[in-house]
């Protein structure tokens, strides 16, 4: 059961409604809804009723959200519980590109802090390539897109559910991010990348047509075009708070394509597993504090 998932359901109930709970976590009305759906699924009940205009807390959800605050209380006091233990070694892992101006430096400057002792490298990659490379035992662990298929041997921890946003230069003047994309010039986030295919295949699906100008991997690339007004483009919003280097303006995309789960792939049954849960607990408590 997802850690995330659980904060969401807490952050309905204090919110009220699923629209407040997603503009306080800055992702879109579709994803808290998906996310509260997968829930109920998980636990074979019904948390909300949905009859309503807005969705209200069932009698089961409000005894199942006393629960949820409880195991996430445990969840957080078990993080920094297990960060005191001794831990040394060497671990290689890939990361890709998106996570490396946020979720990455932030995790691994908490885990340098704390382990001293630890030796971590990092090596950029696009998931493809990191999974291939994790699979094939050149990395221990690597972040990346969920797929739709892994390898076997290959198992998937989930960190964040990050939306899918439109950026555009500060200068502009359009409201309808619809429109600005139908419009405007568009910088394709790169389809070799999994969360570029998924933006390409939205598009197509909506049969909106794009006059596309250039297509870049680098998320920091496409933010300094974008605010020097050369395009608009679609990019996932990061799942930690990080400072806005770039005047640009940022849309939600109402029934946008679905966000990217970004996570952590190791091999099963690696020698290297202490490690690898140290680092995965890092990063989730990363994004719970961040976001």
């Amino acid at each position: 059961m997802s850690i995330r998932r659980l904060r969401t359901f807490i952050k309905v109930a204090e919110e009220g409604s699923f629209t407040a709970a997603a503009n306080v976590a800055f992702v879109t009305h579709a994803t808290v809804s998906q996310q509260m759906k997968h829930l109920e699924d998980e636990l074979g009940v019904s948390l909300f009723d949905r009859s309503t205009r807005v969705p209200t807390l069932t009698e089961l959800g409000k005894r199942i959200l006393q629960k949820a605050r409880d195991v996430v209380e445990r969840y957080d006091a078990m993080v920094p519980d297990s960060m005191n233990l001794e831990i040394r070694g060497e671990l290689s892992f890939g990361a890709v590109p998106t996570s490396l101006s946020g979720l990455v430096p932030i995790a691994l400057k908490e885990l340098q802090k704390r382990h001293d002792s630890l030796h971590v490298r990092v090596y950029p990659g696009l998931s493809i390539e990191l999974i291939s490379q994790v699979e094939r035992g050149v990395l221990d662990a690597a972040i990346v897109t969920k797929p739709v298929r892994l390898p076997h041997n290959v198992q998937f921890t989930s960190v964040a559910l990050e939306s899918i946003e439109l950026i555009a230069s500060a200068e502009e003047h359009l409201a309808d991010p619809l429109e600005i994309i139908r419009t405007r010039p568009f910088i394709r986030f790169s389809r070799r990348a999994l969360v570029g295919s998924a933006i390409d295949e939205w598009l197509q699906k909506q049969k909106i047509p794009v006059q596309e100008t250039m297509e870049l991997e680098s998320l920091d690339t496409i933010a300094t075009m974008v605010s020097h007004n050369l395009g608009v483009s679609m990019v996932p919003r990061s799942c930690v708070s990080i400072p806005d280097l770039r005047p640009v303006k940022r849309f939600k995309l109402e029934n946008g394509p679905v966000g990217r789960d970004i996570g952590l792939i190791n091999r099963r049954n690696t020698t290297k597993a202490p490690l690898i849960d140290l680092l995965a607990a890092t990063l989730m408590d990363t994004v719970g504090r961040e976001s």
